[in-house]
């Protein structure tokens, strides 16, 4: 016989680690978006500075 308890505690831990899953993920997503804005601006800044000589 199972114990009500350790369904409990194996739901928690399958919804605890969902969220860090997601959250990891969320994360990842946001830094991959960050860079290549970071790129494109540096991009836009090469495109637009005078060339001086």
């Amino acid at each position: 016989m199972e114990s009500p308890f350790l369904n409990i505690l194996a739901l928690a831990a399958l919804v605890l680690l969902i969220a860090v899953t997601g959250g990891i993920g969320y994360l990842t997503v946001a830094d991959w978006r960050d860079r290549r804005r970071r790129e494109e601006e540096k991009r836009e800044l090469k495109k637009s500075t005078p060339k001086r000589r």
